[in-house]
C-alpha cells in the first residue's frame, strides 16, 4: 500500500481558485442523485450540515451516530461563536485579513487555498444561520452583534451568547430533521462506526454495531463521509463529551487513508481546572470571556491569599505585560503556554497551585453589571453550579486543558481522503487550521465543509463511477463483519482485574506529561517506551462485565481506549520528528531567546501524513509541501 498525495489545488490566483474549481468539476444531474447512496457518519454541525444539504439535492443519505438523538453532537458545546468576514463594525475587515488571520493563528502549517476557501465562504454561513432562524445577539438597532476573540485585531464573531454551538446544530437538524421526515436521509442513532470497507481500492461502505443489541452489521454505499471530530480524549481528561473517541479516523487509517499532523492538539487556555485525581472529564469556559475578563496570578510566589485580599499593585496580569498589543486575547496556545509556565514557576493559584485567575472586578466596574451579565450570564451561572462561587464577586480560577485536535485525516482540496470514496470533514480533518487553530473557527469550518464544499465536490468523484455495484454481500463485508465479532469476542474474554477507565486514566496522564502544552525529545521517548506496556496491560488484565449482544458501555469504551492506544504512538512518534516548534506543537528545544516557538520553514514547511504499515510497524511519513504565494511565512508576533 502507497498514499498518493494529490492535493487538487486549482491553478490561478487564491482568489479564483474556488469559483475556477467549481467551473471545472463534474456534477451529478438532478435525476441522477437519488441513484446513488451516501454514507455519512456523525451529526455534529458538519455531519448534520453534509447529510441535510445532500439530502435536500436528491441523494440518498445513509446517516449514523452513537449519540441516542442527533441533536446531542459534540458541537452542541460550543460556546463561544462563529467567525465571519462580515465587517459589520466597519473596521477594516475582509476575506483576505480572515484569511490573514487564520494563517498566521496557524502558524503557516496550513494549505492556503482551503484557509481562503473558509474565509471566502463565511459570510455565507451566517447567511445560512440565520434564514434557519439561528437566534444571532443583535444590536440595539437591529444588526448581528459582534465581539472578539484571540488572535485577531477586529471584531468578527457572531454569537448566541454562550451557546453558539447549541444553536447552530439546532439549525442544521432542522434541516436534517426535514430530510429524515421526506425520506431522503435514513438516521441510525445508536449506532457507532467500527471499520471501512474496501473493495477494489474504494472505500465502499461501513460495518457497524448497535449499541442497543450488540447486532453488527454492514451499509454499503458509493462514497463514504466521516464528520466523527477530533481525538482530544487521548488524554482522558479533556473538554469533549465523554464518548468523543478516534475510532473512526483511526480505523480508516488502518484501511488506507492518510494520518496528517496527529501532534497538533489544542489545549484550551480557559477551562476549570480538575477537583481530584478521579474526575472524568473537564469544562470550558468560552474563550469571548478574555473579552472583558482580566488573566492574573500574584506577583508572590505560592501566595495563599484570597483574590480580594491582593491589592492592585501585586497582581501580575502576565498576558497585559508581555503581549500589549493584544493583551489577553492572544491566540490559545500562547495563552495556555504562558498559564502553564506562571503555574510552574511556582506564581498558580487555587489548591493545586495549578490555576490562574480570570477577573471580571474591572469589566464590571467600568460597563456595569447588566451588561457583562447580558453577555456572560450563562457562563457564570455554568461556573457557579460546579464550583460553588459566584465569578461577578469572586475571579474565576482557570487552567489550560485539551480541548481541539487541529490534526486529521488528510484530504485534498476535494475533502477526500487518500483512500478513494472515503471523505472526512469538519474536525475529523487536518486542513484549515494548521498548528493551532484560533477561537470561534471551528464551527465555521464545520459548517463550511457541511454546507458549501462537500455537496459539490462529492459528485465529481461519484460520478466518475459505476452507480451501487457493489453491495454488502461482497466477500470484504462478511470479512469485515467477522473480523470485528473476533476482536469483540477478544475483548470479553480477557477475564482481568482492572477497569477501562484505569487504563485510559493512565495513558491520559501519559500524554498530558510528554506531549501536551509543550514536548521534549526525552520526554517523548519515554512516552513511547511506556504507551505499549500500557497496551500491553490492557490486552492481557482487561475486566468487562456484561456480553456482547446487550448494551454494553464498558465494551464500547474498550474498543475506544483499544484505539487510543495505538493512535497515541502516533502522535508522539510525529511530534517527535517534527523538530521545530510551531502553534501549539511547542519542542522545548526549539524557541527563542524570549520562550517564544521558533519555526524551522526550511525542513518542516509540510503537512506530515503517516501510513499505517501493520501491528508493531514503524509507520511511513509522506509530506506534503506547504507552498506560499499569498501569505509568506513570517514570524508569529503578538508583542507589538
Amino acid at each position: 500500500m502507497t498514499i498518493e498525495l494529490q492535493a487538487s489545488i486549482p491553478h490561478g490566483r487564491i482568489e479564483e481558485k474556488w469559483v475556477t474549481h467549481l467551473d471545472h468539476i463534474r456534477l451529478v444531474g438532478p435525476r441522477n442523485r437519488p441513484k446513488y447512496t451516501i454514507i455519512v457518519v456523525g451529526t455534529g454541525l458538519a455531519g448534520a450540515a453534509a447529510a441535510a444539504s445532500m439530502g435536500a439535492m436528491g441523494y440518498k443519505i445513509e446517516c449514523f451516530c452513537f449519540q441516542d438523538s442527533p441533536r446531542r453532537a459534540h458541537s452542541i458545546a460550543a460556546q463561544g461563536g462563529i467567525n465571519a468576514a462580515k465587517d459589520y463594525r466597519n473596521e477594516g475587515d475582509s476575506v483576505f485579513r480572515l484569511f490573514y488571520d487564520t494563517q498566521k493563528g496557524g502558524d503557516y502549517r496550513s494549505r492556503e487555498a482551503n484557509v481562503y476557501r473558509l474565509a471566502e465562504l463565511s459570510m455565507g454561513i451566517i447567511d445560512q444561520a440565520v434564514a434557519q432562524g439561528v437566534p444571532f445577539a443583535r444590536e440595539y438597532g437591529g444588526l448581528l452583534a459582534n465581539r472578539s476573540f484571540g488572535g485577531v485585531l477586529v471584531e468578527r464573531t457572531f454569537y448566541c451568547r454562550g451557546e453558539t454551538g447549541q444553536q447552530l446544530l439546532l439549525g442544521a437538524n432542522s434541516a436534517l430533521a426535514r430530510e429524515i421526515h421526506d425520506g431522503r436521509v435514513r438516521m441510525h442513532t445508536r449506532t457507532e462506526l467500527l471499520d471501512i470497507v474496501v473493495v477494489h481500492g474504494r472505500a465502499r461502505g461501513i460495518v457497524v454495531r448497535n449499541l442497543v443489541t450488540g447486532e453488527i452489521s454492514s451499509f454499503a454505499g458509493d462514497a463514504v463521509v466521516l464528520a466523527t471530530g477530533g481525538y482530544s480524549n487521548v488524554y482522558y481528561l479533556s473538554t469533549n463529551a465523554k464518548g468523543c473517541n478516534v475510532t473512526a479516523t483511526w480505523r480508516a487509517h488502518k484501511k488506507g487513508a492518510g494520518f496528517a499532523n496527529p501532534c497538533f492538539c489544542q489545549i484550551h487556555p480557559t477551562c476549570i481546572p480538575a477537583a481530584g485525581e478521579h474526575q472524568a472529564k473537564l469544562t470550558l469556559m468560552s474563550e469571548s470571556l478574555r473579552n472583558d475578563g482580566r488573566i492574573w496570578v500574584p506577583r508572590t510566589k505560592r501566595d495563599t491569599r484570597r483574590a480580594a485580599e491582593i491589592p492592585q499593585d501585586q497582581r501580575y496580569y502576565y498576558l497585559e505585560e508581555r503581549y500589549p498589543r493584544f493583551g489577553n486575547l492572544v491566540p490559545r496556545d500562547v495563552a495556555s503556554r504562558n498559564a502553564k509556565d506562571v503555574c510552574d514557576e511556582g506564581f498558580g493559584v487555587g489548591p493545586s497551585g495549578l490555576g490562574v485567575y480570570l477577573d471580571f472586578r474591572d469589566a464590571i466596574g467600568d460597563r456595569g453589571a447588566d451588561v457583562i451579565e447580558s453577555r456572560y450570564g450563562n457562563l457564570f451561572e455554568m461556573y457557579e453550579r460546579i464550583t460553588g462561587e459566584n465569578p461577578r464577586q469572586t475571579p474565576m480560577l482557570i487552567y489550560p486543558a485539551p480541548h481541539y485536535t487541529m490534526g486529521g485525516l488528510w484530504v485534498d482540496y476535494n475533502l477526500m481522503t487518500s483512500l478513494p470514496g472515503l471523505f472526512a470533514i469538519g474536525e475529523a480533518n487536518f486542513s484549515d487550521h494548521g498548528a493551532n487553530r484560533l477561537g470561534a473557527s471551528s464551527l465555521m469550518q464545520c459548517l463550511a465543509d457541511g454546507y458549501f464544499i462537500i455537496p459539490l465536490t462529492i459528485g465529481d468523484y461519484i460520478s466518475r463511477h459505476p452507480i451501487g455495484e457493489i453491495g454488502t454481500e461482497h466477500p470484504e463485508f462478511k470479512e469485515a463483519e467477522q473480523t470485528l465479532r473476533e476482536r469483540t469476542a477478544r475483548l470479553l474474554s480477557i477475564h482481568g482485574t482492572r477497569s477501562v477507565e484505569s487504563f485510559h486514566r493512565d495513558l491520559g496522564k501519559l500524554m498530558t506529561d510528554h506531549c501536551g502544552i509543550s514536548r521534549n525529545e526525552a520526554g517523548l521517548q519515554e512516552a513511547l517506551k511506556n504507551i505499549p506496556e500500557i497496551r500491553e496491560a490492557f490486552w492481557n488484565d482487561l475486566a468487562i462485565n456484561g456480553g456482547s449482544a446487550e448494551l454494553n458501555q464498558s465494551l464500547e469504551h474498550a474498543g475506544r481506549v483499544a484505539d487510543f492506544l495505538e493512535f497515541a504512538e502516533l502522535m508522539c512518534i510525529d511530534a517527535l520528528t517534527r523538530e521545530e516548534s510551531c502553534g501549539c506543537h511547542f519542542r522545548q528545544e526549539y524557541q527563542t531567546r524570549d520562550g517564544e516557538a521558533l519555526r524551522n520553514d526550511e525542513e518542516f514547511a509540510h503537512v506530515a501524513v503517516w501510513e499505517y504499515t501493520g501491528e508493531g510497524r514503524t509507520p511511513v511519513l509522506y509530506k506534503e509541501p506547504l507552498h506560499f504565494e499569498a501569505l509568506p511565512p513570517a514570524r508569529r508576533d503578538y508583542k507589538k
